[in-house]
C-alpha cells in the first residue's frame, strides 16, 4: 500500500556544516528528476561520481548519486540519495533545487512511516529507528538493533500466533458442542493458555528492561532535612551538583540529575525535605516534593541511621511505587553496610561520606526494576509497548478465569481476542491513525 503518490525529499544529515551532506528523494518522480539534476543516468545499486545542475545548467555541487529502484530499497519506492559537500548553504541550494523538479519536502519520519506503509518494516522496527538515533549508551545501541532486526516483533508475532490457533480451538469447540468429547474440560485448553501467560510474563520483563534502557529509570530522593538526600545525589553523579551545607533544609527546591549507572540510564530527581514548617519557600519546595514522588518508578527514603525512625513520611509516601530505606551515615555507629530484604520492603545500610555499601545500593537499583549488564537478550521497548503486553496479559488471565470457573467458552474466546488485539497494536497489525501520526512525528525529518 502507497502512503502517497508525493514525492519527498529532506536532508538526511544533521544541521551544519560538515564534510559530507546528504538529501534524500523517494517517490514516483525519481528517475525524472534525476533526467534535469544530474548529467548521468541512474544505474541501480551503483554509486556514480556526478555534478548536480540547477535551472540554468549551472553546478551546484559535485557528489555521489546512489539509486534504489522500488521495490528493493528503505521506503519500497524508487529512493536517490544525493551526497554532497555538507555546507547549509549548498545543501540548501541542492534540495530547493529537487524541490522544484516536482518533490515536497518530507514530513517529520515520513521516510520511515512509508516503509511501514509499504511492509518493509513494523511498527516495532520503525520505532526501534527512532530508538537507535537517539541511543545514548553502547547497551542500548545494541538492544535497538535487535527491535530493528525483527527479535521483538518475532515474539509478538509468535504469541498473537499461539493467539489465534487457541482461538480457533475454542471457538471450534463451541460450534460443535453434540461431540462427545468436551474440549473444554479435556485440560488442553488450560494448558495452552497457562503456557501463554508464562510467555506474555517473560516477554514482558523483557521489555520493561528494555524501556529502562530507553527512557531511563526515575529516582527520587526523599527524607527529612539533612539525611543526606543532596549528598547521595552528588555521589551518584559523580560531581558537586547539589549544595551540601550542615543547615538544614538547604535544598528548597527539585534538583536533576540524568547519569548512567553501569549502561543504565538513572534520572535522579533531589528533593527539599520533609519536615513541618511555616517557611513559605520550604512549603512549596516539599509540594514539588510530593508531585515528583508520584512520578516516580522508585522512591529512596534517606534516613540518619543515629535516628531511624522517619515512619510519619514513609505513611506519607504511595503504597503501589517501589521504596527502599536507606539508613545513612553508619560510620558514626560503627555498623558494617548491609542490604537486607525486609517485610516492608528492602533496607539498606551505608555511608555516603565513606562510600561504604554504596555499591550495594547502585546494585540494588538496578536488580529491582531488572536490569543487568548482559543485554544480549533485552530489544529496546517504549511505555506503549508495556501497556499493550500488561493488556493482553490481563486479559489471557481473564480468560484462564471464565474457563476454571464457568467453563464459559464464548468469554474465553473473546478475551483471547482482546488479548491478540493488544499485542497487535505493538507491530502494527491493529492501530490508528492517531497512533501513528503520534510516533512518527517525533522523527528527524529526514528519517
Amino acid at each position: 500500500m502507497l502512503f502517497s503518490q508525493d514525492t519527498i525529499a529532506a536532508i538526511a544529515t544533521p544541521p551544519g556544516n560538515g564534510g559530507v551532506g546528504i538529501i534524500r528523494i523517494s517517490g514516483v518522480l525519481v528517475t525524472e528528476i534525476a533526467k534535469h539534476l544530474l548529467n548521468k543516468s541512474l544505474i541501480p545499486r551503483h554509486a556514480l561520481f556526478t555534478s548536480f545542475i540547477d535551472e540554468q545548467g549551472c553546478i551546484i555541487d559535485s557528489g555521489i548519486s546512489l539509486y534504489f529502484p522500488s521495490p528493493a530499497s528503505y521506503t519500497g519506492e524508487d529512493i536517490l540519495e544525493l551526497q554532497g559537500h555538507g555546507g547549509s548553504v549548498v545543501l540548501d541550494m541542492l534540495l530547493r533545487r529537487v524541490l522544484s523538479l516536482g518533490a515536497r519536502l518530507a514530513n517529520p519520519g515520513e521516510f520511515t512511516e512509508r516503509a511501514f506503509l509499504n511492509n518493509k518494516l513494523d511498527l516495532a522496527q520503525a520505532e526501534a529507528v527512532a530508538d537507535l538515533i537517539e541511543s545514548s549508551t553502547e547497551q542500548s545501541v545494541r538492544s535497538a538493533q535487535k527491535s530493528m532486526q525483527g527479535v521483538f516483533s518475532q515474539q509478538i508475532n509468535e504469541l498473537v500466533t499461539e493467539l489465534t490457533e487457541l482461538r480457533i480451538y475454542i471457538e471450534a469447540a463451541i460450534d460443535f458442542v453434540d461431540e462427545e468429547i468436551d474440549f473444554l474440560t479435556d485440560g488442553v485448553v488450560e494448558n495452552r493458555i497457562t503456557r501463554l501467560l508464562h510467555s506474555l510474563k517473560n516477554i514482558l520483563k523483557t521489555a520493561q528492561q528494555g524501556r529502562l534502557l530507553r527512557d531511563g529509570m526515575t529516582v527520587v530522593l526523599v527524607g527529612k532535612p539533612n539525611a543526606g538526600k543532596s549528598s547521595l545525589l552528588n555521589a551518584l553523579a559523580g560531581h558537586e551538583a547539589a549544595i551540601v551545607t550542615e543547615i538544614a533544609g538547604t535544598t528548597r527546591d527539585v534538583l536533576r540529575e540524568h547519569i548512567q549507572l553501569d549502561g543504565m540510564p538513572l534520572h535522579i530527581i533531589d528533593t527539599a525535605g520533609l519536615r513541618d514548617s511555616d517557611n513559605l519557600i520550604e512549603k512549596e519546595g516539599m509540594r514539588r516534593a510530593h508531585e515528583e514522588i508520584l512520578k516516580a518508578d522508585k522512591i529512596v527514603l534517606l534516613i540518619d541511621a543515629r535516628e531511624l525512625g522517619a515512619e510519619e513520611i514513609l505513611n506519607s509516601l504511595p503504597k503501589d511505587i517501589d521504596i527502599i530505606k536507606v539508613y545513612n551515615k553508619i560510620d558514626l555507629l560503627g555498623i558494617e553496610p548491609k542490604l537486607i530484604a525486609a517485610e516492608n520492603g528492602y533496607q539498606c545500610y551505608l555511608s555516603i561520606k565513606t562510600g561504604q555499601g554504596m555499591d550495594l545500593l547502585k546494585q540494588h537499583l538496578k536488580e529491582s526494576v531488572g536490569f543487568n549488564d548482559n543485554t544480549n537478550d533485552v530489544f529496546i521497548a517504549r511505555r506503549r509497548h508495556i501497556v499493550a503486553i500488561t493488556t493482553s496479559l490481563q486479559f489471557v488471565e481473564s480468560a484462564l478465569e471464565q474457563l476454571q470457573l464457568n467453563q464459559a467458552g464464548e468469554l474465553v474466546a473473546e478475551d483471547l481476542r482482546q488479548a491478540q488485539m493488544s499485542l497487535g497494536e505493538i507491530t502494527g497489525t491493529v492501530s490508528s491513525d492517531d497512533l501513528l501520526g503520534k510516533i512518527f512525528s517525533s522523527f528527524c525529518i529526514g528519517k
